[in-house]
């Protein structure tokens, strides 16, 4: 599928600034904890098994880092990290919580869709929804393998294949029967939010991976530990310890 058009950027920006206040209680949580805790259910990285086991030295841009919470876990562990975000209100809550927390590293304001970056510019790229859903998939997708170094990685984290299925269009919590096709998906939009998501199945991801030079090493599907807790009503913990909510696709860089 070609990449589409980019007018859901503005609505996208739109309507993460408007999140100000519920965003910078959630940034200063996140900034404040020294080990890394994934998606809605708070996963630990003892479980969920995101990253590299050596971050050390690496250089790292996080693809819509929103209020800088990965980077600055990134940070500590001897990283150095870009985050990088189209929101100018989200790029301000990092910034206070740079000064607030520490460490501090670059921020830039920018899309998914057009990174403003040298091709091989880093080592790994990461994205915990961010653009993994708020950018179309065809356009920052290779952009992400533009800007990786032969033998960088790819990491994202959205919501599973599987949930985006099971979904009702009001927010509600996800069902146990499918009500949209798997077939086609791409672009979502909601009735009561003026946002647009983007996700795909998985053979879809796989053949935009592979048709950008980069080579799947893992698909992680997060179930949650027993006990979880989650502050959005899309998902219930029963659900998502039967079926995954989320899942982790990791690739990495082969030959150019």
């Amino acid at each position: 599928m070609a990449a589409g058009p980019l007018d859901h950027l503005g609505r996208n920006v739109a309507a993460w600034q408007a999140r100000r206040e519920p965003e910078l209680a959630l940034a200063r949580r996140q900034w404040s904890q020294d080990r890394p805790n994934w998606g809605i259910f708070s996963i630990p990285e003892d479980v969920a098994g995101l990253l590299p086991r050596h971050l050390e030295g690496l250089d790292v841009v996080e693809l819509g880092c929103g209020t800088g919470y990965v980077s600055a876990w990134l940070a500590r562990r001897g990283a150095r990290p870009v985050g990088l975000d189209p929101t100018p209100g989200q790029l301000e809550i990092a910034r206070q919580c740079e000064d607030e927390f520490g460490p501090s590293f670059p921020l830039v304001r920018a899309a998914g869709e057009h990174l403003p970056f040298r091709d091989g510019s880093f080592d790994l790229a990461v994205s915990e929804y961010g653009a993994a859903i708020w950018a179309d998939p065809y356009r920052w997708v290779p952009e992400a393998a533009r800007v990786l170094r032969v033998g960088g990685e790819l990491v994202f984290l959205g919501n599973s294949t599987l949930l985006m299925l099971c979904a009702p269009e009001d927010d509600s919590a996800a069902t146990e029967r499918m009500l949209r096709p798997q077939f086609g998906m791409h672009r979502f939009e909601w009735p009561d939010e003026d946002v647009v998501e983007f996700h795909l199945s998985h053979g879809d991801w796989i053949r935009l991976l592979r048709d950008n030079g980069l080579e799947v090493e893992a698909l992680i599907e997060l179930r949650p530990p027993p006990g979880s807790q989650t502050e959005y009503p899309f998902v219930t913990l029963e659900w998502a310890r039967r079926w995954p909510c989320e899942e982790v696709w990791r690739a990495r860089r082969r030959s150019r």
